[in-house]
């Protein structure tokens, strides 16, 4: 039991070191801080508030809603205070009978209070309001109202931004849990799954990928988080993915691909991130969003290929198992990429994969990918 438990704080430590060390989360956030920023660049997000408003907790804009109308209920209140006990109409002033108000029955700070809120939300009870008699009350009135109206037009439009986020359209997009490298079409390639889990599309989609790593140059200095272009093949359309379905992004390591130099057992011992992006228009509301993942070397598996998802059901629907969405089984591949491209006919050895759970159709298989 000591055994299983010191085993199990060790898994945990080194999950959260690789969570630590990776620059973009499994769910897309940067795991980046920023230091030493000078006073000045601090005032800029001042300057810009909405940005700041639109991008801060819901806690933060909770506090702002309910402090913004409660604080300007009251400093008004206040202000309706003053304007009464000017004229003498409070009780404690005792007012002759004649006593012509600037608020009807308002008579302390309670009331003053409740007739500030009555305004700003144009309740209007009918027990207190505003005669002809002081000027300055008409124009508190007129501040008031201006000033409550900018309130609730720009704190409904924080919250109608906030809630339409092109990034909560983004949780509906996901990736498979780990990257696989196995031949296909005459390559050797690596593979990613994308999933879209609403039936809407995304229009115009790209995708492309950044393989971050620290590298050397002739002379001597050294880069961190050196960012390489990594070419994605995808087996849908020709610029603009048809995301109805799961598909499986391929880049062709060739030569010109920096995985071209890694092999099976030195491909754990590498130090990399690579970054995939997914950018389109959400089809139901117009809203560009972009998705990201990353995958560290850990979470490449080298000679595995994902299990088939789709299959069409004896009623004639398409359907897609989501269970064996990120599950891979093991196939003949090269050792290495310098292997696979050198040794005649290594690159045929492949194993074909049989979904039980589903019938099976042939489906016809384009020979050229296309470059997104």
């Amino acid at each position: 039991m000591f055994q299983s438990l010191q085993k199990r704080i060790q898994e945990h430590l080194v999950e959260r070191r690789i969570r630590l060390s990776r620059l973009v989360t499994k769910d897309g956030r940067c795991n980046i801080e920023f230091g030493n920023v000078r006073y000045s660049n601090h005032f800029a997000f001042l300057v810009d508030f909405w940005t700041t408003f639109v991008e801060i907790r819901w806690r933060y804009v909770v506090f702002t809603f309910i402090a913004s109308f409660t604080g300007s209920w009251f400093i008004f209140g206040l202000l309706w205070y003053w304007i009464a006990r000017s004229n003498g109409d409070l009780s404690w002033q005792q007012p002759p009978k004649n006593h012509t108000r600037c608020v009807d029955n308002v008579n302390g700070l309670t009331t003053a209070f409740l007739y500030s809120l009555e305004t700003q939300t144009t309740i209007g009870y009918g027990g207190r309001a505003l005669t002809e008699h002081c000027g300055g009350a008409v124009t508190l009135l007129i501040i008031q109202s201006l000033l409550g109206a900018i309130i609730n037009c720009f704190m409904c439009g924080v919250i109608l931004a906030k809630i339409s986020l092109p990034k909560k359209r983004a949780k509906t997009i996901t990736f498979s849990e780990t990257a696989v490298i196995c031949p296909k079409r005459n390559s050797l390639c690596l593979l990613i799954r994308v999933a879209n889990l609403r039936k809407t599309l995304l229009i115009g989609s790209q995708i492309y990928g950044k393989l971050l790593r620290t590298t050397i140059t002739p002379d001597g200095e050294t880069i961190i988080m050196d960012q390489i272009n990594i070419d994605f093949v995808v087996d849908a359309g020709k610029d603009n993915l048809f995301f109805v379905c799961p598909l499986t992004l391929c880049h062709v390591i060739d030569k010109a691909s920096p995985f071209f130099e890694m092999a099976v057992d030195t491909l754990h011992q590498q130090e990399f991130e690579l970054v995939v992006f997914l950018e389109g228009t959400a089809e139901s509301t117009s809203s560009t969003c972009q998705v990201r993942t990353s995958f560290i070397p850990q979470e490449i598996q080298w000679g595995y290929s994902f299990l088939p998802i789709i299959s069409r059901t004896k009623e004639g629907k398409y359907r897609v198992d989501f269970s064996n969405f990120s599950k891979t089984v093991p196939v003949a591949t090269a050792h290495c990429a310098y292997c696979f491209h050198n040794e005649k006919g290594h690159h045929h050895h492949t194993t074909g994969i049989d979904n039980q759970g589903f019938e099976v159709i042939d489906i016809h298989d384009p020979t050229d990918g296309t470059k997104m």
